[in-house]
């Protein structure tokens, strides 16, 4: 009998280990105000992810999941509709991450938005006078031999989307793509594949301008590497983190009280001193110091507007993408 109690006042969330929503602190304030503990289980890939709710139906009351992977989860029934009306804090979400197209799949919310971050390039403020307001710095002669991306096909196309005026989820003109990686290849160092990895090349002097994930250079930064994280005019690749209640959840008020909680300015201002990606509520980005990255960097709405979100991936196109960067490696 008290194990029938413990657990019904238990919530289970699944999602990436060390991510915000397993911080002690947050869930011993969680348990105090609403009563119900949180328990947590982990994945490591999108993929895992999915085999997780579609083979422990009632396992889980909260899932977190990228947006690219949301219409995913949606049109297989693994996660149902958001009751907005249990979500006070979501007021507080810009219209243009509330209304994302998918984490509106299946024509309602299927995701509250959480987190978001960027994909762009950081350069060694020891090398520039100037910042650089162009991605076109890439292809820039002056640093030949100082540039570096990140081993990664999709990245190295999406970003190579954007240098040609493109829409990364909707690529017309693959060929343009080709032809702008294939006159950066000369221009380029290294490939990085770690945070670690950028870091220590950055910190030899080995690279000027490098692509790099937004929280990352936030932690570059913070750690006294003499790096300026940059959201070239041309626009930057953008990431959105939603949080789901699994169709089978039989917790789904306590599901949704939490939610509302990991979208609270109070949870958002203690995380974000602790390296947190910026936050999709409006007021708890406001909340953060002036000088506090996410607010600083990610806080414009000049710089918002620039971003082009990811949107799923065919596996066509993953193939397509992989195939391109494999030939270009493999001819320098």
């Amino acid at each position: 009998m008290v194990g029938s109690a413990a657990s019904a006042d238990e919530i289970r969330v699944l999602n990436w280990q060390g991510y915000g929503t397993d911080l002690d602190w947050s869930v011993a304030s969680f348990a105090e105000s609403s009563g119900h503990t949180v328990i947590h289980e982990y994945f490591n890939s999108e993929q895992e992810m999915l085999t997780k709710l579609r083979t422990n139906p009632g396992a889980y009351d909260v899932v977190l999941i990228n947006a690219a992977f949301t219409p995913q989860a949606q049109s297989e029934g693994l996660i149902g509709p958001i009751d907005v009306s249990m979500v006070g804090n979501l007021a507080d979400v810009p219209a243009n991450m509330a209304e994302n197209v998918d984490l509106n799949a299946g024509g309602s919310l299927h995701g509250v938005p959480w987190t978001w971050g960027l994909t762009s390039f950081a350069v060694n403020t020891n090398e520039f006078k100037e910042l650089p307001t162009s991605i076109e710095v890439f292809w820039d002669s002056d640093y030949a031999g100082k540039v570096s991306i990140r081993d990664d096909a999709l990245e190295a196309v999406q970003f190579a989307a954007i240098a040609t005026g493109q829409d990364i989820n909707d690529i017309k003109d693959l060929d343009a793509v080709k032809a702008k990686l294939t006159a950066l290849m000369p221009q380029i160092k290294t490939y990085w594949g770690s945070e670690n990895d950028w870091n220590q090349f950055m910190a030899a002097g080995d690279l000027e301008v490098a692509t790099f994930w937004s929280g990352s250079a936030s932690r570059s930064m913070a750690a006294g590497l003499p790096v300026q994280f940059i959201v070239p005019q041309e626009g930057a690749i953008g990431w959105l983190d939603g949080l789901s209640i699994p169709t089978s959840s039989t917790k789904k008020d306590a599901a949704h009280a939490f939610i509302n909680w990991m979208i609270d300015p109070e949870f958002y201002v203690k995380w974000a001193a602790d390296g947190a990606p910026a936050s999709a509520n409006s007021k708890a980005a406001a909340a953060l110091a002036d000088d506090a990255f996410n607010k600083r960097v990610l806080g414009d709405a000049e710089v918002v507007a620039r971003v082009q979100f990811q949107r799923p991936v065919s596996t066509e196109n993953r193939e397509a993408y992989l195939a391109l960067w494999q030939e270009l490696k493999a001819a320098q």
